[in-house]
């Protein structure tokens, strides 16, 4: 039995179709199962820290979002370690790497739920993507009733990464031999600018997109509706930084599972539906 906490999210929620459509059994976490909307076959749970150990019976891997279990991820870990789990797949973030700012909310975060598995005393594996394609879903909003995009740093370069690429590869950390003590980063397989993803979106809804650079300063939370304020002026820093700098750009996907990580373009195609009002 494998438990996916943050089932409803979008690289758990990814994950968990994989692990039904190839027959295993798997154990979905989520604290609205009536309205998860997860596939038959999963076994869907609502999440309670407080059942601890109940929340793990008969489960031998955990796929561990970093937030799911927030200041009681320790606890969480013990539980599931008293319950049989062995090994567990954290999806963290590719912020943390040599020479990176340690005092970053985001890798303070990150760092901080590595450092307890490390501390568990289970096998760990982390997974740790660069920048999300999905991410651009924060432009849904000002696409559905305009051409014009407003956003900050038009070329800021990235490689976003398709979440069912990050699901493809935690699906064979959690099945495969091998990975155990594993660190893996993840990307997209080309880099692209804020201007060339809203191009790439409107191209696949059939209209002509426009972004418009935002100064920093005048930035809102209507830029970035799903970051909480206090993470917003560090997410510009790294922005800034990554203007007309090359990404990081990794094969990890094709390595892990034979298949190529999906463009920006591809994403935008899956997503269509999203952009169209």
């Amino acid at each position: 039995m494998i438990v996916v906490t943050g089932a409803t999210g979008n690289v758990g929620r990814a994950l968990v179709e994989r692990l039904v459509a190839a027959g295993r059994p798997v154990r979905a976490l989520t604290r609205d199962p009536q309205r998860a909307g997860l596939p038959e076959g999963a076994e869907v749970v609502r999440f309670d820290p407080d059942e601890g150990a109940a929340l793990f019976d008969g489960a031998s891997k955990l796929f561990l979002y970093v937030q799911a279990g927030g200041a009681r991820t320790g606890a969480l870990l013990d539980a599931a370690r008293t319950a049989g789990v062995r090994h567990v797949a954290l999806l963290s973030s590719g912020i943390i790497q040599e020479g990176s700012d340690e005092t970053h909310p985001i890798h303070v975060m990150h760092a901080t739920a590595e450092q307890q598995i490390r501390d568990s005393g289970l096998e760990w594996t982390f997974l740790r993507p660069n920048a999300f394609a999905i991410n651009a879903l924060q432009w849904a909003p000002q696409i559905r009733t305009s051409d014009t995009v407003r956003g900050v740093y038009a070329g800021m370069l990235t490689a976003p990464i398709h979440e069912d690429d990050i699901a493809a590869v935690a699906e064979r950390v959690l099945l495969d031999p091998g990975h155990e003590g594993a660190v893996h980063r993840l990307t997209g397989p080309e880099a692209v600018t804020n201007t060339e993803q809203i191009a790439a979106i409107g191209r696949v809804i059939g209209r002509d997109l426009r972004f418009v650079e935002t100064p920093p300063e005048e930035a809102g939370p209507e830029l970035f509706p799903h970051v909480p304020p206090e993470i917003v002026k560090g997410l510009l820093k790294s922005f800034e930084a990554a203007v007309g700098v090359p990404p990081e750009i990794t094969t990890t996907v094709e390595k892990l599972t034979g298949v190529p990580a999906r463009t920006f373009a591809r994403w935008a195609e899956d997503h269509a539906d999203d952009f169209r009002s």
